[in-house]
């Protein structure tokens, strides 16, 4: 899959030390206690979802970064997309002694046990990306809904009177961000009568997946008009599979603003995508995470902000980072 970096120095120290568990052997800084509040290095752990897809990867080094940078550590712990991975993986960073977990769940209900163990032993949990329910201070992310609102609403005027069947490639089942994604583009299309959106499997945001979903979907709908997908890389592995078909006249669509993509906006065929640089939503996560164990207040909910990148603006998010970032005016 394209899109992937290879780690710095100390990522790769990282992950040379972890466990079974995946996570760092090396002690955290503190004793846990959320109400001890110290001026020393911040102790971090951060258990992630996955590791694949590109954003995701970028969403950690994001992370790495920031909290290099304000003199930190961060302890990272890969779930690999099972959620009882990652309560044992929440687990084994409460055991670290980590000052302040940051986490990006597999499943909002599922890594409840993983938040309520956080609690207990007095650790506060800051969500990153896909938020939970209950039991974090504070969640850094953006709005999902209206990235899928910004997509569909263009996708709807690039089809026009005409309308067509709009396959829809989704996310992960049960996924806060799929499903924001997905209402957000349903709502903003719901006003072309003539589109018709035909939901597609749940690809777990990764292209060979989706290439796979859209082989299938393209034998019984040979008649469709576009493709929205809930990230980039999926919809990347939708047009690769559209394109080895002949099938340059159907419309694409994603989210995230993965460079890939901005890339193929100009030549007409993709049409639209909407901004979610990992890197800055992984600093802005740390920047978050350090306010906490600093005894700051923070708000419950951050949002790291969006923006459409169509055919209009496309060139200026051009560039050679993995993912667009919004131009400073």
């Amino acid at each position: 899959m394209s899109g992937f970096r290879s780690l710095t120095i100390p990522a790769l120290l990282l992950v040379a030390a972890l466990t079974a568990c995946s996570v760092s052997t090396t002690p955290g800084g503190s004793t846990g206690n959320a109400d001890q509040k110290t001026d020393g290095p911040v102790a971090i752990g951060f258990s992630q979802a996955t590791q694949q897809s590109p954003f995701y990867v970028q969403l950690r080094e994001g992370a790495e970064a920031a909290a290099k940078k304000a003199g930190g550590s961060l302890y990272f712990a890969d779930a690999g997309g099972d959620v009882t991975k990652q309560n044992n993986d929440i687990q084994d960073l409460i055991t670290r002694q980590v000052d302040v977990l940051l986490v990006n769940p597999v499943d909002p209900q599922g890594v409840q046990p993983g938040i309520a163990a956080a609690k207990a032993a007095g650790v506060p949990v800051v969500t990153v990306d896909r938020p939970v329910p209950e039991g974090a201070v504070a969640h850094v992310g953006r709005d999902n809904k209206a990235m899928g609102a910004l997509v569909g609403k263009r996708l709807s005027e690039q089809l026009g009177a005409k309308g067509g069947k709009v396959i829809e490639i989704r996310g992960d089942a049960g996924g806060a961000v799929a499903r924001d994604r997905s209402a957000g583009f349903h709502e903003a299309v719901a006003a072309n009568p003539k589109i018709k959106i035909i939901e597609g499997p749940y690809s777990d945001y990764v292209r060979s997946k989706a290439v796979t979903a859209m082989q299938d979907l393209l034998q019984v709908h040979p008649d469709v008009a576009a493709v929205y997908a809930h990230n980039d890389d999926m919809a990347l592995g939708a047009l690769q599979v559209l394109k080895e078909n002949g099938k340059d006249k159907v419309l694409v669509s994603g989210v995230d603003g993965l460079m890939e993509a901005v890339k193929q906006i100009p030549s007409g065929q993709y049409v639209a995508t909407a901004l979610n640089d990992p890197l800055s939503l992984g600093a802005k996560a740390v920047e978050t995470v350090i306010k906490v164990q600093k005894g700051e207040k923070v708000e419950p909910s951050i949002d790291a902000g969006t923006e459409l990148v169509d055919t209009d603006n496309a060139a200026q998010f051009a560039g050679d980072g993995e993912f667009a970032q919004a131009v400073t005016k």
